[in-house]
């Protein structure tokens, strides 16, 4: 079997990476902004949503639907299959 090449892994740019060498360096790093905007029980809310819609979607399926979702995504990954 041919050896698959490796993937490139969390290339940045020299100059964010100068910045992480010097913070590491000096024991300094930059705060993190946080988002004044957002309502901290709005933002728990769709976390909580979003944390049970997968299982509640895949409970909800019908044998038939799940087939058919596998079948779509098969054709999407290796092409046309009967």
């Amino acid at each position: 079997m041919p050896k698959r090449s490796s993937k490139k892994k969390n290339i940045r740019d020299v100059n964010v990476i100068a910045s992480h060498v010097v913070e590491q360096a000096t024991g300094e790093s930059k705060p993190k902004p946080e988002d004044a905007n957002k309502n901290p029980a709005a933002v728990a809310l769709g976390r909580l949503g979003g944390l049970k819609g997968g299982k509640a979607r895949a409970n909800k399926l019908t044998p038939e639907e799940r087939k058919e979702i596998a079948r779509k995504a098969a054709r999407a990954r290796w092409g046309e299959i009967n």
